[in-house]
């Protein structure tokens, strides 16, 4: 059966890039916490401008129908809360995508769920303009999988479909060693370009580039030993090249992270880097640098959690 019917719930960037490139070629309703316009215009990386008309409710609001595959494209740290409002209203055996950074919700939410759950990683680039418009940046690719291996077939056949609809996606066996280089390249990035207030390129310069090589020389004893390995070489050496290469291929971007800082919403910092620092616990390795970027990101969380006072 093809997948026709897809829940679609966060309306970031990334849910509005899959809900309007779904929305092509099948039914699709986009699920926030408010109501959103339904009539949703994709900035393509060409400049187009394609404008769809889509289904649209709120969480507290759900539809009556059933969906056939429900996408949780929330920020990590809502991703449990999220699937808790779904939760009841879903039957069991309806599919869930997590497509969340980091390696925090994953196994908890694919435990949790009753039905298969599919762990989505993607080099698709995206940004809101508004509550009506989303630009697709860039061209990437994702890759869906299950952390035990199971539901190929589900995952060939969502990958197809994503793939029909402008998402260039491959189904894999090997989903959670995808999130964890993943995971590296994000830790290398993502907390320096958010505290320093940079576009991803100017890692390439002094002072941030020592930077990169000392979180680099913490990321690489941790990976080897949770069996995790660089796509390309050998222990630092191969984290270092896949590293520069998405700073190189990303370089005027802004990470998600530093647009979270800049919007003064909350970071992806838990998802993140605190599986880092547990599996360096685990091990017995020393991350001070990963530790000083959570230490700091954890105090600015705790900051926008502070009422501002006034009258």
């Amino acid at each position: 059966m093809t997948l026709m019917r897809h829940w679609i719930v966060g309306p970031g960037a990334l849910g509005r890039l899959v809900a309007l490139r779904l929305a092509g070629t099948a039914e699709v309703t986009l699920i926030a916490r408010r109501t959103l316009p339904a009539e949703q215009t994709l900035i393509t990386p060409a400049h187009a401008a394609l404008v769809f008309r889509v289904g649209v409710a709120r969480i507290d609001a759900l539809p009556s129908t059933i969906p056939d595959a429900v996408h949780l494209t929330t920020k990590a740290h809502g991703a449990e809360a999220a699937h808790d409002a779904l939760a009841d209203h879903l039957p069991d055996g309806v599919p869930l995508v997590l497509w969340q950074n980091g390696f925090a919700c994953q196994p908890r939410l694919s435990e949790r769920h009753a039905g298969p759950v599919l762990c989505a990683t993607t080099t698709e680039g995206a940004h809101v303009q508004d509550d009506a418009r989303v630009t697709h940046a860039g061209h990437g690719h994702t890759f869906l999988g299950s952390l035990d291996d199971r539901h190929r077939a589900l995952a060939a056949q969502l990958a197809d479909v994503l793939s029909s609809a402008g998402l260039p996606a491959e189904a894999v066996d090997d989903i959670r060693r995808r999130l964890w280089r993943k995971l590296a390249v994000n830790a290398a990035i993502n907390p320096l370009v958010a505290r320093f207030g940079i576009r991803n390129g100017e890692l390439r310069d002094a002072p941030f580039r020592p930077r990169v090589e000392a979180l680099l020389a913490e990321l690489a004893p941790i990976l080897s030993a949770e069996g995790i390995a660089p796509p390309h070489g050998e222990g630092i050496t191969g984290w270092r090249r896949l590293v520069w290469q998405v700073v190189e291929a990303t370089a005027a971007n802004r990470a998600s992270m530093l647009q979270d800082v800049q919007a003064g919403r909350l970071t992806e910092h838990e998802a993140i880097l605190a599986p880092l620092l547990a599996a360096a616990k685990r091990h017995g390795l020393a991350a001070p640098g990963l530790a000083d970027h959570l230490a700091a990101l954890r105090a600015r969380a705790d900051a926008l959690a502070q009422p501002t006072g006034g009258c």
